[in-house]
């Protein structure tokens, strides 16, 4: 099975997204969970520690500087489901402006991001990596707060995880997932619109909500 972007997009469009065995594994499979995890754009908890650590001010977030390195960052774990067709899809789907990335850097090193794909008012969170500690949790706080931004309406995690939980993610069934999924994509949001994200300013929208 090849992944064009066109594929991909209309697995998404419709609730499936691909998956490998291991990265080494050339056979692709489409998944649906029987239960979705999310992310509600308003109930993204930041606890006292990380509040602290968002605001060390010791490290430097950006968009799409670097798409390429967040999915090798991603892949570059014992086990992944990212193998080389995947790769080469969601590559294919940033140059064509669907898939975006989140970095956070520190003294010029790539330390954690996350990646996924955009339909309309939908983000399709794929993977997130960490090379310091809570690295990946300021690339989602900062993800969730562009998202809620720049007109987002769904925020999905495909699974529900012990540690996507602790941060504000919940669980739904399939057919409340393709309720959502149907209105936010009929929608329009610009992941790439230029706004302001100070560790401040974020930590003030974040703690106004969650």
């Amino acid at each position: 099975m090849t992944l064009s972007p066109e594929l991909l997009l209309h697995g998404y469009s419709i609730g499936i997204f691909p998956m490998a065995e291991h990265r080494n594994d050339p056979e692709v499979f489409w998944v649906e969970p029987t239960r979705r995890g999310v992310f509600p754009l308003d109930g993204f908890h930041i606890s006292r520690s990380l509040a602290r650590r968002l605001l060390r001010n010791d490290y430097t977030v950006t968009c799409d500087r670097d798409f390429a390195g967040v999915l090798n960052g991603c892949a570059d774990r014992a086990e992944t489901w990212i193998n080389p067709e995947i790769r080469d899809s969601y590559l294919a789907l940033h140059r064509r402006g669907n898939a975006h990335s989140i970095e956070v850097w520190q003294e010029g090193d790539l330390v954690g991001g996350v990646y996924g794909v955009v339909l309309g008012a939908a983000f399709f969170g794929e993977s997130m990596f960490s090379r310091r500690r809570d690295m990946s949790k300021i690339a989602l706080a900062y993800l969730v707060d562009r998202l809620r931004q720049t007109g987002f309406r769904l925020f999905d995690t495909q699974f529900l995880t012990s540690h996507l939980a602790s941060l504000g993610a919940v669980e739904i069934s399939r057919a409340e997932y393709r309720r959502q999924l149907e209105q936010a994509i009929s929608k329009r949001a610009d992941f790439l619109a230029e706004i302001d994200q100070s560790p401040q300013d974020v930590m003030q929208r974040m703690t106004q909500t969650s």
